[in-house]
């Protein structure tokens, strides 16, 4: 898990996403791209908040090991709805969440999904051309890329959805998962019978 520590500097160091004016025309309206993203329907019992790190290793963890149990058995099911939010540790996690905030929400998760998978060939030096590419993969022009990635806006809401988890949630590492508003949170790449537990539903 990261923790706080992996924040220092971090603010400072987003400087350079930001360097270009934005092009807005090409992208959603800002409310839109900071809308909730989730997986599940509106109305199921139970409620699990994610705060997740796109370079987080232990993230990449649970979305390749435990995500895809927790969706066929218990998402797909109607018994948990999954919100996923951000909580980036870094630059390339950032920027990562900003481009998958201005896709169509209906390819949201399969992005994040993507980025976990390929996370060793991305998350590093170069990652703004490598998050281009599996970008362009999503249908994502490098004209509204170029666009998202320098949308001052769209930074912030990000980073205040990040502040947010801090401040309500006390989320300090990632992932996090917060069960039906229980704090504090449960962090780690939980298997899917401690996921279920703390749920407090069967498969």
């Amino acid at each position: 898990m990261f923790d706080r520590r992996n924040l220092l500097g971090f603010v400072a160091a987003t400087a350079t996403v930001t360097a270009l004016p934005a092009r807005a025309q090409t992208l959603p309206p800002i409310e839109a791209m900071l809308a909730e993203r989730a997986l599940g329907r509106a109305d199921a019992p139970v409620t699990v908040i994610e705060y997740f790190s796109l370079t987080c290793v232990h993230c990449a963890a649970f979305h390749r090991e435990t995500l895809p149990r927790v969706k066929s058995d218990l998402i797909d099911s109607g018994k948990v709805r999954l919100v996923q939010n951000d909580f980036p540790l870094d630059q390339p996690g950032l920027l990562g969440s900003m481009i998958a905030r201005a896709l169509p929400p209906d390819r949201h998760a399969a992005f994040i999904d993507m980025l976990f998978r390929t996370q060793a060939q991305w998350a590093r030096q170069g990652f703004v051309d490598e998050i281009a590419k599996i970008a362009a993969l999503a249908g994502m022009s490098r004209e509204t890329f170029d666009a998202a990635m320098r949308n001052e806006a769209l930074q912030r809401g990000v980073l205040e959805i990040r502040l947010r988890g801090e401040q309500q949630h006390q989320v300090n590492a990632t992932p996090t998962f917060i069960f039906n508003n229980r704090v504090p949170g449960v962090s780690g790449a939980i298997p899917f019978d401690r996921f279920a537990r703390e749920a407090g539903v069967s498969a």
